[in-house]
């Protein structure tokens, strides 16, 4: 489908992304200390320790989908909490302070019904992190479909990831940069929601492009 040229200022400009990973203030060397951490920390950290690591975990078999789920498991050897932290499906949420409440309350209940376990100290300490983020141009942008898929093939995973994923942060988790320029520009509602329903557990960043241009090519209405 042919779409006409759009204005400058409505022109999707695709760029890219270098991460420097930032200690944060937050140090938990117990789950009372991970406990209360959870609660003040900034929100790039529960979006750095859940969102962010899920590409990280994509090749992990044992299935942790967060940091915090990781760490209680092996470094606090609790098993049922690590459990219960690595079944949060971070697709049901649209806002990260739903997230961070649900985190705060799934190990605050746990520290209600087990409070020998609050001071047990850690193998190792959970630091706090989140990531500061260079952004370049890439010099490809587009003003139609058709330019979007062609930019879309030629831009690298880290543009897939910064678009995608990263965009998850500034959104408030609502939605990704390529869904909302299709919708706000194309008037492509249905492929845009269908965009952002990609399953980010189970899609790496290339499978990620691969069905955006399915999508994009076959039935964007």
């Amino acid at each position: 489908m042919s779409h006409a040229n759009l204005p400058p200022g409505k022109v999707f400009e695709f760029k890219s992304a270098a991460h420097l990973l930032r200690i944060e203030r937050e140090q938990a060397r117990t789950l009372q200390e991970l406990w209360q951490d959870l609660q003040t920390c900034p929100d790039s950290s529960i979006f750095q320790h859940t969102f962010r690591t899920l590409e990280e975990h994509h090749f992990i078999q044992e299935g942790f989908s967060n940091d915090f789920a990781h760490w209680v498991y092996t470094d606090c050897a609790q098993v049922a909490l690590g459990e219960v932290l690595a079944s949060i499906d971070v697709r049901e949420f649209t806002s990260l302070a739903d997230l961070r409440a649900r985190l705060v309350h799934i190990v605050g209940e746990f520290l209600e019904r087990t409070p020998q376990v609050r001071g047990v100290v850690a193998v190792n300490p959970f630091y706090f992190c989140s990531e500061q983020t260079v952004v370049t141009p890439t010099g490809i942008t587009a003003s139609s479909l058709e330019e979007f898929i062609g930019g879309l093939r030629m831009v690298s995973v880290h543009s897939i990831h910064y678009h995608f994923l990263e965009a998850r942060l500034r959104r408030q988790l609502e939605t990704n940069d390529f869904s909302l320029w299709l919708e706000s520009n194309l008037n492509l509602r249905h492929a845009a929601q269908k965009i952002n329903r990609i399953d980010i557990y189970t899609s790496t960043l290339e499978d990620v492009r691969l069905q955006m241009l399915r999508t994009l090519e076959t039935n964007p209405n």
